[in-house]
């Protein structure tokens, strides 16, 4: 079946927001599009049906595609734990942690899983838009590569570059990648796009004859810069350095400190997207506002090394002087850790064996790092509203304490969560839950928080939706999609 790679000079040059555009764009054709990428790094992981992870990009790029998200569009997940080592899940599933010379050493055992997975959505699409990782010019880490021209070649799919003209020297990115590729993978290459072109594209006519010139590819057009990006959901921790709180005034205020491996924030796109919402991205070096109404402390892939973090920024103790001055505290899986008595990880699952730590002690309950990694999605309904909720699990461990006879919520007929006496101070396992409008909304509201715009009608779902449109429409408008469709009906 036809089928087209997009790879990238370098990392965050657009890849995932254009294969989710091209998705959409192919969807309104008629034709039935899965996406694909063979190996993911990020700790922002969605929950498939299957009960699988897989990379928030490619759970994105499935809605472009009118598609539920399956562990087969990626297959290699690596969850980063330190600077030198990342957890791996293959096909859905965690097999253990790896450090960087280990995995280099050992990646090409996983080409068997990532064809099998690409082969199943291959069978059942009429296209499938393929996103390379990182950059296609790192042949330092050809041998044994899965993720750009090693699976191309395995695969035997055409590849489209993709350079990114806002961060400069987009000439020599793509003739310099031209010049280091071997002559197999270069064969594979069938053209170029330029991304995120600000100001008159025709300006920069006499750059793209240098570069066809100089590499006899094609170009497939210039992409001007898409400024709603902004409103699809983020994919790295670095997209979180855009501070929603600016230009929303009287808006109900959240503070929401950035945790070193930060992980699953998802949780934090529609609340950032609500124009009744300021959330204020607290970064490293920064205090925690003292007119915040709500703290949430995010999830995490090193919850006691971000647990030490967060002391060492002091945010421990703006939590607590936010706590007694009445504010309230959501924790959300890692958060919810921290927030309790103590943390023990007795088998090493995220640090070092036998670790564990005192925890903020907001809340009645112990955390203990053991057992399976629970990857699921659920349904239940809210304590408080009775409203339906439906959200997903991903963590290793469970929270026991008196506080948990005060859950959050009710799934399958037991309790989820944790709240304070005075209910104050909450935590949950739950993620994905302030997407569903009419739950954010009442949530917020039953904290008795509101600020002058609570009668907001924002649908985060719609404004996704939306935005994809858009999105397809502009690929449509400066992209040749008949170009590229032909590239990948022709092939190699």
């Amino acid at each position: 079946m036809p089928a087209i790679m997009f790879q990238g000079t370098g990392s965050n040059v657009g890849k995932s927001m254009l294969v989710a555009g091209f998705c959409r764009y192919l969807k309104r054709q008629g034709l039935k599009v899965a996406p694909f990428k063979p190996q993911n790094m990020s700790n922002n992981a969605a929950v498939t049906l299957e009960g699988g992870e897989i990379g928030r990009a490619q759970a994105l790029q499935a809605l472009a595609c009118g598609l539920e998200p399956s562990i087969h569009m990626n297959p290699v997940l690596l969850k980063p734990q330190s600077n030198i080592g990342s957890q791996v899940v293959v096909q859905g599933k965690s097999i253990g942690q790896m450090m960087a010379r280990d995995y280099a050493a050992n990646k090409k055992n996983l080409m068997g899983a990532v064809m099998d997975s690409y082969n199943r959505l291959n069978a059942d699409a009429d296209i499938v838009v393929i996103e390379g990782a990182g950059s296609a010019s790192e042949v330092n880490l050809r041998s044994g590569d899965i993720a750009n021209m090693g699976f191309a070649q395995a695969a035997q799919t055409p590849v489209i570059l993709i350079g990114d003209i806002d961060r400069g020297g987009v000439i020599a990115s793509l003739v310099g990648t031209q010049r280091i590729l071997s002559s197999e993978d270069r064969k594979l290459v069938k053209g170029y796009v330029i991304n995120k072109f600000r100001g008159d594209a025709s300006l920069f006519k006499s750059g793209l004859d240098i570069i066809t010139n100089e590499t006899h590819w094609p170009d497939f057009g210039v992409l001007p810069w898409f400024d709603d990006a902004a409103h699809l959901p983020a994919e790295d921790s670095e997209d979180l350095a855009r501070d929603a709180a600016s230009n929303k005034d009287g808006a109900l205020k959240i503070a929401v400190p950035v945790l070193p491996r930060i992980a699953n924030f998802d949780d934090l796109d529609a609340l950032r997207s609500d124009p009744s919402i300021a959330v204020h991205m607290v970064q490293r070096g920064q205090v925690i506002p003292a007119d915040t109404d709500l703290i949430i402390l995010p999830g995490s892939k090193t919850t006691i090394a971000d647990f030490e973090a967060l002391k060492t920024e002091g945010w421990d103790v703006d939590i607590k002087a936010h706590v007694r001055r009445g504010g309230y505290v959501l924790g959300l899986c890692g958060g919810y850790q921290m927030l309790g008595r103590t943390i023990h990880d007795p088998e090493g699952v995220e640090g070092a064996k036998g670790s564990s730590c005192e925890g903020l002690g907001l809340l009645n309950v112990e955390t203990v790092m053991a057992g399976e990694k629970r990857t699921v999605q659920v349904q239940g309904r809210h304590v408080d509203s009775d409203l339906p909720m439906h959200g997903y699990e991903i963590h290793i461990g469970s929270s026991e304490g008196v506080d948990r006879d005060r859950p959050l919520f009710v799934i399958e007929g037991k309790n989820e969560g944790a709240r304070s006496k005075d209910g104050r101070i909450m935590g949950s396992y739950i993620h994905g839950l302030f997407n569903q409008d009419e739950f954010r909304r009442r949530f917020l509201q039953g904290l008795g928080l509101q600020s002058s715009n609570q009668a907001s009608t924002h649908s985060y779902h719609g404004m996704v939706e939306d935005t994809l449109e858009a999105l397809a429409d502009h690929i449509s408008q400066h992209l040749d999609g008949d170009g590229l469709m032909e590239v990948a009906t022709n092939g190699v």
